[in-house]
């Protein structure tokens, strides 16, 4: 009979998945898929008394933490990786009702954990509304002559979370009079001009932003000077 290497402890007992084909030294049933080394001799885990264990594979921490805790007897499972001439482990035996219990506290913890992403969304939309309305009251404030609805495009626009706009930006969100204002000639850029139209045709960015630059600037005068007009009217 073949003999083993032992693989190491884990600080208790250990299971081995062979690389080739073995039976137990005890009752010969075979080939194993797991075993046991006592004294360097394969056993089955029937005849090391722990059939009644489960497998849980690797990958899942918690679940493992919580398996190993809920059950009186757990077992690590490690199988030999030849390239790196090294047994490695693979997950652990467990007592079924002690998995089923570590699934389900760790389903509650998923759970309140939804229920957190949940409420903190709610709270980033709801600050992104105030944000929003904020941002456009400043473009308002600014340019009175700007319609309100075109304000409130412009802002919502500037300030969508994540987009690197500069309503995203730290100026953005102070809401300087800077980053309102470029803003607002980048909404009017490429609604007011055919800048787009002009990249899309190969046109580089700088000259695109010159070409339109004197429709831009006669928009913002128009917004800029409407109270002029409805104060003096």
């Amino acid at each position: 009979m073949t003999r083993l290497a032992t693989p190491p402890l884990h600080g208790g007992l250990v299971v081995v998945q062979p690389v080739r084909h073995k039976r137990c030294a005890a009752c010969r049933r075979g080939p194993l898929s797991m075993l046991v080394l006592e004294d360097g001799a394969p056993r089955c885990l029937v005849c090391a008394d722990l059939a009644h264990l489960v497998f849980l594979p690797r990958g899942d921490t918690a679940l493992t933490r919580r398996s190993r805790e809920e059950s009186a007897l757990s077992v690590v499972v490690v199988r030999f990786n030849r390239r790196r001439s090294r047994y490695e482990r693979q997950g652990v035996l467990v007592e079924e009702n002690a998995l089923a219990r570590a699934e389900a506290r760790c389903l509650a913890d998923g759970e309140a954990r939804r229920r957190r992403r949940a409420r903190d969304a709610k709270r980033r939309a709801q600050e992104d509304v105030r944000f929003t309305a904020a941002f456009a009251a400043e473009i308002l404030r600014l340019f009175p002559g700007c319609p309100a609805e075109r304000a409130r495009v412009i802002a919502a626009h500037a300030s969508v979370r994540g987009s690197g706009r500069v309503g995203r930006t730290a100026a953005g969100r102070a809401l300087t009079e800077r980053a309102v204002v470029s803003a607002v000639v980048a909404g009017v850029r490429h609604v007011d001009t055919p800048y787009d139209q002009l990249l899309m045709s190969g046109v580089p960015r700088y000259e695109a932003r010159r070409r339109t630059a004197r429709t831009v600037e006669a928009v913002l005068r128009d917004w800029e000077a409407e109270v002029e007009i409805r104060l003096t009217g």
